[in-house]
């Protein structure tokens, strides 16, 4: 059986400034884009059903749903055919894709358009798996958790200006956002067309196969190691257990401390920050604790966040929960950089896209839990007067995340308590 060392022996590429600064600014894109039409996407949606909240809320349903099946799908799909072809026509092409599915928005003439855009856009997102593999394949893997960082960041940074930027442009016209995000997108494709390097040589490609394309066959790569399967499992309930903050924020928040729409966009501006903020600092401090303990911390400090948001009686402590848990991101960066070990370079694709299609259940399955403990909690069990059920449920998910990452990355053969554990 190989072992971690043989499946890393391999340099990898060189990296390129310019490159990597396109992968950075892939993903920062993918969620601007994203959070730019946040604001204005429900305003068409109800002018194409009349009006109707009720179904309005259907719809969004449906909506939601499918991305995070094209999700599911495609995740895998686009990392075996980036393993077989390599990473630059995959991520160029997403790119390209996502622009003209905006353009596609801004010009639809009806809810069916509208969907169809919508279903593109899970597909096109998905290239952000095979972003993850360029990483891979440019970053040595002492250094790839603080590169996995700077997604980190590019995700903040989207999260922070995207609804705001949104916001602005849909007030002067609700079909303005998409034309902004389609510009940004197509300018991103030309961009990462005239600077992005292949990362990965012929020789390491592998033949592409249905068998590794789907997300059952991308999945089962996830169980030829015992420690990936647990890492994969850790980044499963991590995922899950960020799925409360989508789905019941601004409800919960309104309900539970009156705020108003400028409170809530300025909480979520600091989680934006925080996680921006963590990106810079990811490799000094995964090079200080080491990979387990970074991957354990963070894990925690997301815990700990989650049980004061659930159990904060005012505005101020639920903002204190936010603080808690800016480490967080240390835990998928930490995760990422452990299991990219356990995979050959011709594999780093499928890996990621295995992890995409995990991301993907998370949010299909994620909404319903945290909206019906939410409503239980303010409903029929109110007597019980713990409205932050839903909070203290993603808290245990991710204690149990801790958990199993403590256990799952102990060294082979070791008594717990000694020797003392290695990264």
């Amino acid at each position: 059986m190989e072992t971690t060392a043989d499946l890393t022996v391999d340099a990898p590429a060189a990296p390129n400034r310019a490159a990597l600064w396109f992968i950075f600014a892939t993903v920062t894109l993918d969620m601007l884009a994203f959070g730019i039409i946040g604001p204005v996407l429900p305003k068409l949606v109800l002018g194409f059903v009349g009006g109707e909240v009720a179904r309005a809320s259907e719809v969004f349903g449906i909506f939601a749903t499918a991305w995070a099946v094209m999700q599911f799908f495609c995740s895998p799909l686009l990392g075996a055919l980036s393993d077989r072809f390599g990473r630059r026509p995959v991520i160029v092409l997403s790119s390209l894709g996502l622009g003209l599915d905006y353009v596609v928005m801004a010009l639809a003439p009806n809810l069916a358009w509208l969907f169809i855009g919508r279903v593109t856009s899970g597909i096109t997102s998905a290239s952000v798996a095979t972003a993850s593999a360029y990483i891979a394949d440019v970053t040595p893997p002492e250094k790839r958790a603080g590169a996995f960082g700077l997604i980190g960041s590019a995700f903040g940074l989207g999260f922070i200006l995207g609804p705001a930027i949104g916001g602005l442009l849909g007030g002067a016209d609700p079909r303005l956002p998409f034309w902004v995000a389609a510009g940004f997108s197509l300018l991103n494709a030309a961009f990462g067309f005239c600077v992005l390097r292949e990362s990965l040589p012929a020789s390491r490609r592998a033949t592409f196969s249905w068998r590794r394309a789907n997300p059952l066959g991308s999945l089962a790569l996830l169980r030829s190691h015992h420690e990936l399967f647990g890492l994969a499992s850790v980044t499963f309930l991590s995922n899950l257990a960020g799925i409360v903050m989508p789905t019941i924020w601004v409800l919960y928040v309104a309900y539970r401390y009156g705020w108003d729409t400028r409170a809530v966009g300025l909480s979520l501006a600091l989680v934006g920050v925080t996680s921006m903020a963590l990106g810079p600092f990811t490799h000094a401090i995964v090079t200080r604790l080491g990979e387990r303990r970074a991957l354990v911390a963070g894990l925690g400090s997301a815990a700990l966040g989650m049980a004061l948001m659930g159990l904060g009686p005012t505005g101020w402590a639920f903002a204190l929960g936010i603080l808690a848990m800016s480490f967080w991101g240390l835990a998928p960066s930490a995760a990422q950089a452990l299991m990219t070990r356990r995979v050959s370079p011709s594999e780093q694709g499928q890996l990621q896209g295995a992890l995409g299609s995990l991301r993907g259940i998370a949010t299909l399955i994620g909404p319903g839990i945290f909206s019906l403990t939410f409503a239980a909690s303010i409903g029929a069990f109110r007597s019980w007067n713990l409205p932050g059920a839903a909070w203290l449920l993603s808290c245990v998910l991710l204690i149990a995340a801790m958990g199993l990452a403590y256990v799952v990355t102990w060294p082979p053969g070791a008594r717990f308590g000694r020797p003392k554990p290695v990264s």
